[in-house]
C-alpha cells in the first residue's frame, strides 16, 4: 500500500510491520532472519559470563514477579520486560554481534531478544510469526541507520540502542500480534523512552553492554502498555518534537526510510564479526593478520605500525591515544585498534580470551601496542566517512622494510560473508564460555531449530536449546 501524504513513518511503519508474513517476504530475507536468530542468540550464551552481566541477573531475579519468560543461559523465569533487558545485555556484552556496516549499529541485540521475549510472553509464538516479528524490527533500525546523516561522534548517541527501542517495539508487537493503531500507540510510547549515549564508549563503561538490553526492555513496557490502549506520541517520527528533528537534527533521509519498504530488504546487508571486539577494529585486525601469514612477519621485530581510518573510526578505537594503547577495562579493550592490531600480530588471532582482564595486562601485547600509531586517512575519510572505516595498515619491521596492506570490507561484510561452519564454529566457542553448562548438542540443537524456524509450532523451544545442563 502506498503511503499517504503527511502520515508520519510510525504509521507507515506499523502498517508495514502489521501485514507482513513470510509469503511476501521472499527466501533471501528469511534466510537473512534465520541468521541473525542463529548469529544473536550465539552471542548472548557468550555474554552470559561478561562482566555485568550476572548482577544485571541477579537485579532482575531478586525483583522476582510473573513467571513470563526465560533469562537465556540461566533458566530464570521472570517478568518479560527483564528477561528482555538481562538477555539484550548479554547479547552484547561480548561486543561479537552483527553490525550493519554502513549505518555503524548492531541490530540483532535488541530485536531479538525482544521478540524471544514477548513470544513466551504471548504463551508461545509460531516461528513463523517470530520471523515476522524479527525481520521487522531488523528492517526498522537498518533503515533508520542508513537514512539518518549525522555520525555517532556528531551526535553522541549509539545508534544501536537509540534505534533499538523502536526496531524492539515493533518486533515484540508483530509478535505479540498488535493491531496497526496499537503499534503506532506502542512506537509513540517507545519514544517517551529512547535513549543510549557514544559516553560509555570513551569511558569504559560497562552500561555500554547494557544500552540494548534498555531497548529491549523498554519494547516490552510499550507494547504491553499498548495492549491496553495507552495512547503514546503518534507523530513519533515526523511531528514538530519528533525523533527525528529532536534527536537527529532533520539530518535523516525520509525517503530512505520508505522506499521500496516490505520490497527491498536492508536488513540482508548486515555484517557479522569473526572477531569479538567493535568492528571498527576488524579492517586493521584482518590487515595484521594478512600481513602477518603473507610476510613472515615477527611481532617482536616491528618498529612500529600505522593506521589509517576515517574520522569517526580514528575518535571511537583511537583516541585517547594513551587510553587505547594500554585500555585499563575489557571495554577499553574492544575499542582499541592498537591493542587488537598488537594481539594480531602475537598470537595471529583475535578471540574471546583477548578480553579478559589477565589479556588487557598481557605485557607483550602492551609494548607493541605502544608501537601502534593511527591517523586520519584524508582519501578514506573522504570516501567512507558515515561507513565503518576501512583500515590502510604500515608496518615498519627493525630492518627498514616495510609491509602495507589496505582492507575496505571486512570479512562478514555482504560481499565477504561468514561460511556456515563459521557461524557454527563462533557458536561452539560462544557456548563454550557461557556462565552455566549448557548442554554438549546445544550448538547442534540451535541450528537444527533455527533451519526449520519457519516450521516450528512455538519458538520457546529456542528459549529451551539456551537452558543449563541439567
Amino acid at each position: 500500500m502506498a503511503p499517504v501524504p503527511g502520515e508520519d513513518f510510525a504509521v507507515v511503519l506499523s502498517r508495514f510491520a502489521c501485514g507482513l508474513s513470510l509469503d511476501q517476504m521472499g527466501e533471501p530475507a528469511i534466510t537473512a532472519a534465520k541468521v541473525n536468530v542463529f548469529d544473536t542468540l550465539a552471542c548472548a550464551a557468550a555474554g552470559s559470563s561478561a562482566p555485568a552481566v550476572a548482577e544485571t541477573r541477579e537485579l532482575a531475579v531478586e525483583w522476582g514477579g510473573a513467571p513470563q519468560a526465560s533469562i537465556l543461559a540461566f533458566g530464570d523465569k521472570v517478568p518479560a520486560h527483564h528477561a528482555a533487558w538481562v538477555n539484550g545485555t548479554m547479547a552484547h556484552a561480548r561486543d561479537y554481534d552483527d553490525t550493519h556496516d554502513a549505518a555503524v549499529l548492531h541490530a540483532g541485540v535488541s530485536v531479538v531478544p525482544a521478540a524471544l521475549a514477548a513470544a513466551e510472553l504471548r504463551g508461545g509464538a509460531s516461528g513463523a510469526d517470530f520471523i515476522a516479528g524479527v525481520a521487522v524490527g531488523l528492517e526498522t533500525i537498518c533503515r533508520l541507520g542508513v537514512a539518518t546523516q549525522i555520525g555517532i561522534i556528531e551526535s553522541g548517541f549509539m545508534y544501536t540502542s537509540l534505534f533499538g527501542h523502536f526496531a524492539a517495539t515493533i518486533a515484540a508487537g508483530r509478535v505479540l500480534g498488535l493491531d496497526v493503531n496499537q503499534m503506532v500507540n506502542a512506537l509513540g510510547i517507545a519514544y517517551s523512552q529512547v535513549s543510549g549515549n557514544h559516553q560509555v564508549t570513551r569511558d569504559g563503561a560497562l552500561t555500554k553492554r547494557m544500552q540494548p538490553g534498555f531497548a529491549a526492555k523498554a519494547a516490552l513496557v510499550s507494547v504491553q502498555l499498548a495492549q491496553r490502549n495507552v495512547r503514546g506520541a503518534q507523530a513519533t517520527f515526523e511531528g514538530i518534537d519528533g525523533f527525528l528533528r529532536v534527536y537527529l537534527h532533520g539530518r535523516c533521509d525520509r525517503e530512505v526510510l520508505r522506499e521500496g519498504l516490505g520490497q527491498r530488504y536492508e536488513f540482508t546487508q548486515l555484517s557479522y564479526k569473526p572477531y569479538p571486539c567493535c568492528r571498527f577494529n576488524h579492517p586493521a585486525i584482518e590487515a595484521a593478520l594478512a600481513l602477518r601469514a603473507s610476510k613472515g612477519i615477527a611481532a617482536a621485530r616491528v618498529r612500529r605500525v600505522r593506521v589509517g581510518v576515517n574520522r569517526q573510526a580514528y575518535e571511537a578505537v583511537c583516541t585517547p591515544v594513551e587510553v587505547r594503547k594500554a585500555p585499563p577495562t575489557i571495554v577499553h579493550a574492544q575499542f582499541s585498534i592498537p591493542y587488537n592490531v598488537a594481539a594480531a600480530l602475537i598470537d595471529g588471532r583475535v578471540g574471546l580470551g583477548h578480553f579478559s582482564d589477565a589479556s588487557i595486562h598481557r605485557e607483550d601485547i602492551l609494548a607493541l601496542a605502544q608501537r601502534v600509531d593511527a591517523f586520519v586517512d584524508d582519501d578514506i575519510e573522504r570516501e567512507w566517512s558515515r561507513n565503518i572505516s576501512p583500515a590502510n595498515l604500515h608496518i615498519e619491521m627493525e630492518d627498514g622494510t616495510t609491509h602495507s596492506l589496505r582492507i575496505d570490507l571486512p570479512l562478514g561484510h555482504p560481499s565477504r560473508p561468514m561460511s556456515t561452519a563459521d557461524f557454527d564454529a563462533k557458536a561452539a566457542d560462544c557456548f563454550r564460555v557461557s556462565a552455566r553448562l549448557l548442554g554438549e548438542e546445544a550448538p547442534r540443537q540451535l541450528r537444527d531449530l533455527v533451519e526449520r524456524l519457519e516450521s516450528l509450532d512455538d519458538v520457546r523451544a529456542l528459549s529451551r536449546v539456551l537452558e543449563p545442563a541439567s
